[in-house]
This record gives C-alpha cells, sequence and structure tokens, in this order.
C-alpha cells in the first residue's frame, strides 16, 4: 500500500489545471511511511496505541447494485430448502434476476399508462403490460387484483374469411 501511496503522489504532485498543488494521499496513522527515492518499500509496521478507520459496512445488495434484499432473498432460500447449503453468490443472482424482471415489467407498465395519457401506473396497466408481452404471458400467470378483464377479439366477433 505505502508503493502505490508513493506512486500516486508522484503522478498527483504535478499542478492541476488550476494552477493549484493537490493534497497528500491519506496515509491512515499507524503504517509505516515510505519516503520517495529508497529504492524498496518498507514493510508496514503498527503502532501500538493507534486504531485504524474501519471500512464503512456495505450491504450485500448495494455491493451488487441490486434493489432487491440479497440478505432476505438468501435467508427465505435457506429456510424454503430445509436447512440445505445455499451459496451466497445464488441469493446474489436470484435477487438480480427479480430485480430485471420487475424492472421489466414497470417499464411496460409506464409504456401503458403512457398510451392512455395518465401519469399514474395502475394495476390495469400492469396486467395489460404483462399480457402484451409474450414471454411475460407466458411466464407469469396469475390473476392480478382490479386489473380488469384480458382483451381479446372474440373469433365470433371477426368477419369471415373469404
Amino acid at each position: 500500500k505505502a508503493t502505490v501511496s508513493v506512486l500516486y503522489w508522484v503522478v498527483m504532485s504535478a499542478v492541476n489545471e488550476d494552477g493549484e498543488q493537490p493534497e497528500a494521499p491519506y496515509n491512515p496513522p499507524g503504517i509505516g511511511k515510505v519516503k520517495p527515492g529508497s529504492g524498496k518499500a518498507k514493510k508496514a509496521v503498527r503502532t501500538p496505541g493507534v486504531v485504524r478507520p474501519r471500512a464503512k459496512m456495505m450491504s450485500q445488495s448495494k455491493r451488487a447494485n441490486i434493489h432487491f434484499p440479497v440478505g432476505r432473498v438468501h435467508r427465505l432460500l435457506k429456510e424454503a430448502l430445509h436447512g440445505k447449503w445455499v451459496a451466497a453468490t445464488g441469493a446474489v443472482y436470484v435477487a438480480a434476476i427479480m430485480d430485471y424482471l420487475c424492472a421489466e415489467i414497470m417499464e411496460l407498465a409506464i409504456n401503458t399508462a403512457r398510451k392512455a395519457n395518465q401519469k399514474r401506473i395502475t394495476p390495469r396497466h400492469l396486467m395489460l403490460a404483462i399480457s402484451s408481452d409474450q414471454e411475460l404471458n407466458e411466464f407469469i400467470k396469475a390473476t392480478i387484483a382490479s386489473g380488469g378483464v384480458v382483451p381479446s377479439k372474440g373469433t365470433h366477433l371477426q368477419r369471415p374469411k373469404k
């Protein structure tokens, strides 16, 4: 880390576009510093009594850049499999799939609401969005409350083919 710090300082020691000198990089207290031009990086030495700042906690969802809660999905997967081992990456994968499906459905529902000149998405818009997409219609076979009737053209109403 000290070598990287020195390299960063050498690169950043040039004057900025504003004509100002950049600040020195942050070196945590208790870590040995390396003098520029000393040849080799020295081993980091811990100073007794000095506490290093801890890295901030980051949730699995934030780390994976997913909106769905990865920790909760992991817990629910473990409960559903009755104590069998579930890999952490499996929970991330399932949460990412759910995130993608929700984004896809919401995008279609927004387009449906805009076609109807409305700003709010209603259950009707969700139902129309799902039924209009062939793949989603096959995948999601659920009844949406207050969704209304799926629009379809009755064969008896169509003109007979000549």
